[in-house]
């Protein structure tokens, strides 16, 4: 089969958002073995909408429509897709129920344009929305294209495309095999270095297959095989993991799309029952906020400290003033002092400090990028690990706080 992916936004065709929805979707799509070769953006605007449908369903068997299933104005996507078919909306009854108690749960009224989140095409099948409000919609047609409508915001679509979007399709069209994928986590290793690692499977890759995405600091590795059932497909992921393991895996850190490196580390620290700290200069409080945003982490995170200046490392965290006057505070040393004094004065098991240069000018006759990340673990020596990275200020900051992490986590894992 072919399909194509029409995602519609003007934010997106602006450029003010990622287009996540749609490589997501395409992922699910070939992993049933469905193509996609187009895929368009148009703005909020029903006429272009309806001009991309028409382009589409000449050259496609199933058209995939992201977003503009909402209440506002410009939500407008089911009317579109539905005057295009010359169908009308129906309500589905359980959706309605659902929102009305939401808004009598919070207080508010039932408006005409809250209904419309859950309406449906006629003759199409209601997709549940477990995360939101509004419904999506699966048109089969026996001899045209079919239709395939998702919300658009990422938490609401990757949930309806796993429990009920790719089980229609599967149903509809008759697929007997079973596509698994597992994607690996890698910290430390550029795309480039892990490909190459890679290469021989890379290019002579049949089934599973091999597909590395690279992202901010890190590489993902996703592994794809197709089998006549899952017993076998999971088989053919463990047996390909084995090998890439062997050659990579010093470098792993966790499964899945969503366990990114902070929820990983956090959760071991859960799960060993260790407390962390931090004290922060040129992260200015990222680290702290990055695992905070992790659930679960009251249980294992006290407190920390943003020692932005050198008179706050001094002041709060008792760094010697020598030290910082002998060594400056882009240094070993008050790394190390920073990172020893935070475990001390919160008495945690771990501390992480971060001191250096953001950029985009440089401090102390050091480069823009310049860091040094101290860690003290349990009853170990305090060490301090210094970093040249070369991006701007921003991503300076961003990697600084993902080296952290993978020191905690390369800790954790050393002792055990």
């Amino acid at each position: 089969m072919q399909a194509e992916i029409i995602a519609v936004g003007t934010e997106i065709l602006l450029g003010q958002i990622d287009n996540t929805n749609a490589s997501y979707v395409a992922r699910n799509l070939a992993a049933l073995g469905i193509n996609v070769f187009h895929q368009q953006v148009v703005g909020d605007n029903p006429e272009r909408l309806d001009e991309a449908i028409t382009l589409a369903e000449k050259r496609s068997d199933l058209v995939v429509v992201l977003g503009g299933l909402g209440p506002t104005r410009d939500d407008l996507t089911k009317q579109v897709v539905a005057r295009h078919l010359g169908r009308k909306l129906v309500v589905d009854e359980a959706a309605l129920a659902k929102i009305a108690n939401h808004y009598k749960v919070t207080g508010r009224s039932l408006g005409n344009n809250d209904r419309l989140q859950a309406l449906y095409i006629e003759g199409g099948q209601s997709l549940p929305n477990y995360n939101g409000m509004a419904v999506g919609d699966f048109v089969h047609q026996a001899n045209w294209t079919d239709f395939l409508v998702l919300p658009g915001p990422p938490r609401e679509l990757i949930d309806m495309v796993d429990r009920t979007a790719m089980p229609a399709l599967r149903a509809a069209y008759h697929i007997d095999q079973r596509l698994k994928s597992r994607v690996l986590r890698y910290f430390g290793i550029g795309e480039a270095a892990l490909a190459q690692k890679l290469d021989d499977l890379i290019t002579k890759q049949t089934n599973p297959t091999l597909a590395t995405y690279a992202k901010s600091g890190e590489v993902t590795l996703r592994i794809t095989a197709t089998a006549s059932d899952d017993k076998a497909a999971t088989k053919l992921l463990d047996e390909m993991e084995n090998t890439v393991q062997n050659r990579i895996g010093a470098y792993f850190y966790g499964y899945g799309d969503e366990n990114d490196l902070a929820s990983v580390v956090v959760n071991q620290l859960i799960d060993r029952h260790l407390t962390i700290t931090a004290a922060e200069s040129l992260t200015a409080g990222l680290f702290q906020s990055t695992i905070g945003s992790v659930p679960g982490v009251s249980a294992v995170f006290p407190g920390g400290f943003v020692t932005y200046a050198a008179s706050a490392k001094h002041q709060l965290i008792a760094v010697p003033q020598d030290v910082i006057d002998q060594y400056g505070v882009v240094s070993e040393q008050t790394a190390i002092w920073m990172a020893q004094q935070a475990k001390r004065l919160l008495a945690t098991d771990i501390a992480v400090s971060f001191t250096g240069v953001a950029g985009p000018d440089e401090l102390e006759g050091h480069p823009a990028g310049t860091v040094w990340i101290g860690l003290a673990y349990r009853n170990q020596p305090v060490v301090a690990h210094e970093y040249h990275f070369a991006d701007d200020r921003q991503l300076n900051r961003w990697r600084s706080v993902l080296n952290g992490l993978d020191l905690v986590r390369r800790a954790i894992r050393d002792e055990n």
